[in-house]
């Protein structure tokens, strides 16, 4: 028997390949499949089943694709409803893979259709628990992306407390957990760093499942603090029970490299944005006029989908050289699929084209301290946690998921100054606030960790605005 845990860190999503005697079960595989082919192959195995845990909000599934390639028989646990051919399956209902079988445990709460897989081994023991986004480590699925009709978050936190106590906690503490998700997940609150552990530990240091927890504790600290989900969310359930385009046609139509003359053409003569990919450090010292920057190398495609609204909207990319097919592919992720091409050359070129060119003010934290303690006006686009746990004295929580609900906050005239904890995500809302006319927006480098080392007034008693809390 083999499992391999696949893991994104961008997505931070676990895709799990399972084998046993020459047959194959992918479970919640990402859109580009060839991977799970080739090991399948290398392994002279062949893939029988893939096993979809719900419907992904967060990420478009490699569920079709995969089956289209390979024969294999996409599975969903009861209630589920598509637009493509799959096999909705019983609650209980076993299915045989070489010589181990996977048994359908019906759990839905996170979502109605959510489904745990359990593993049983060549003796026929309980051995892993393939938990979805019903059980994490250290923390549940959100129970407010389902709710339809007279069907609410607490609704489904309740139900989500049965399936937990009735089909996951009655396991034997051994079993192993492999989660769908872990830190960095906008699909839980509180999610370990953590990838894989077990039902007994679980039990004993997840909140959600303490012993003596009755179903009202649990639906108030499950609903408690939820922000909206991103605005992604709903259009990658939609594609992931409706069906997309192979994402090998997507590179192909997307990867086209443009000229400055032909970039700028299409800029012109389109409503695309030019969206800059590059490390933070480069983008500051110069970008395309209106560029919005979000780093290739942080929490690209999540960031994409919650600041982008619309999953359709045409992209221009400036990447650095030779990473073009990886951008486009992590879009594609998340079901931005419109892109027109690349700046070939990458920001390289449209210097040497002698082309107009726009940078970004950026100070150090000790400059800050010192506008600081002139009266500096200062904003924090990090998450509300992290704002609450500890924030420069007298500083606005914008949070950069938020941001757009905060734009009349930003004075129009004179200096401002954003911060996040490192420096990446106050590139992108300072990219974003210069780009709507906020050209009065100053960067802090570091960010907080930065800030930490000054004496610029902190404190740790804040209040998350109720305004945040769905």
């Amino acid at each position: 028997m083999i499992i391999e845990q696949i893991y994104t860190g961008c997505l931070a999503q676990g895709a799990y390949y399972v084998e046993s005697n020459g047959e194959v079960a992918i479970i919640d595989p990402l859109r580009e499949v060839q991977d799970y082919i080739n090991r399948a192959d290398n392994n002279k195995a062949k893939i029988k089943y893939i096993f979809e845990t719900h419907f992904h909000a967060d990420f478009v599934s490699g569920h079709v694709t995969l089956a289209e390639k390979t024969g294999a028989k996409i599975v969903y646990g009861p209630t589920a409803k598509t637009s493509f051919d799959a096999l909705i399956a019983e609650d209980n209902q076993v299915f045989n893979l070489g010589n181990i079988t996977i048994t359908v445990l019906h759990t839905p709460g996170h979502t109605m259709e959510s489904t745990c897989f359990l593993l049983k081994d060549e003796t026929g023991k309980d051995y892993a628990l393939f938990s979805g986004d019903t059980l994490f480590l250290g923390d549940v699925g959100r129970p407010d992306l389902a709710q339809k009709g007279d069907l609410t978050e607490k609704d489904l936190a309740g139900f989500l407390y049965d399936s937990l106590r009735t089909k996951v906690m009655t396991l034997a503490d051994d079993v192993i957990v492999y989660p769908a998700h872990g830190a960095g997940s906008a699909c839980g609150k509180n999610l370990s760093k953590e990838t894989v552990g077990t039902i007994g530990n679980q039990k004993e240091t997840n909140y959600a499942l303490r012993a003596n927890m009755t179903k009202e504790e649990f639906i108030d600290e499950v609903t408690d603090g939820l922000l909206p989900p991103p605005a992604y969310f709903p259009l990658n359930v939609k594609l992931n029970k409706e069906g997309y385009k192979d994402i090998d046609d997507i590179i192909k139509t997307s990867a086209k490299p443009l000229s400055v003359k032909d970039f700028e053409l299409v800029a012109n003569t389109t409503d695309a944005i030019i969206l800059d990919v590059r490390h933070q450090s480069e983008f500051i010292k110069g970008f395309i006029p209106q560029s919005i920057f979000i780093g290739v190398d942080g929490g690209f495609a999540p960031w994409v989908g919650a600041l982008i609204r619309d999953i359709n909207q045409p992209i221009l990319l400036v990447s650095p050289i030779g990473r073009e097919e990886e951008v486009i592919t992590r879009l594609s992720r998340v079901g931005f699929d419109n892109v027109l091409g690349y700046l070939e050359g990458s920001f390289a070129s449209w210097l040497k084209a002698d082309k107009e060119i726009d940078t970004l003010s950026s100070v150090s934290a000790d400059v800050l301290e010192d506008k600081i303690n002139n009266n500096a006006i200062v904003f924090d686009v990090r998450k509300p946690g992290e704002y609450d746990s500890e924030h420069i004295e007298n500083v606005t929580s914008t949070p950069l998921d938020f941001l757009n609900n905060h734009i009349t906050e930003f004075p129009k005239k004179g200096a401002f100054y954003v911060h996040c904890a490192g420096g990446y995500r106050s590139v992108i809302a300072a990219s974003i606030l210069k780009a709507r006319g906020f050209h009065n927006v100053i960067d802090v480098a570091g960010g907080y960790a930065a800030i930490r080392n000054t004496n610029i007034k902190r404190t740790d008693k804040a209040v998350c605005p109720s305004t945040l809390k769905s």
